[in-house]
């Protein structure tokens, strides 16, 4: 079992986070759950309905649509993230490539805990809005030259 410290550590690594302030993590720490899988079991399905994002404690995730591998996911890496603010189903399917333990956290409880902490709701919200400037820029300065 992780400790709130412990699991906070890991989620000041998670890029949608990065911008709520530490001590607002405990409360994001208190609501995330473990979870343990076995290589090749199913953490979820392509075209399942989102309902929890994660985060690798140990192992790795394999993020794929059928055969075509899209990214791997490791230690202290996010994956099912636009889980929390969308209602559209999975485009990947997530499977262990080992033994893997991961952090859940729910849309369900996030959704809740946003409303209550208005600190956290503005990191993750500071947060977006940089990884959308970041990807303007990259198109922006690839289109422009």
């Amino acid at each position: 079992m992780l400790t709130v410290v412990e699991k906070v550590i890991l989620l000041q690594e998670v890029d949608i986070f990065s911008e709520v302030p530490t001590e607002q993590l405990s409360y994001l720490a208190a609501i995330a759950t473990e979870e343990e899988f076995e290589a090749g079991a199913v953490i979820y399905q392509a075209q399942e309905p989102a309902a929890a994002m994660f985060v690798v404690v140990e192992g790795q995730v394999r993020l794929h649509r059928g055969a075509m591998e899209i990214n791997v996911a490791g230690q202290g890496e996010a994956f099912g993230s636009w889980a929390l603010f969308d209602d559209e189903p999975r485009v990947t399917a997530a499977t262990p490539l080992v033994l893997t333990q991961v952090l859940r956290l729910d849309k369900d409880d996030f959704i809740d805990l946003l409303a209550d902490n208005v600190r956290i709701t503005q990191g993750v919200l500071k947060a977006l809005v940089n990884r959308v400037r970041g990807l303007i820029g990259r198109v922006g300065g690839a289109g422009g030259q």
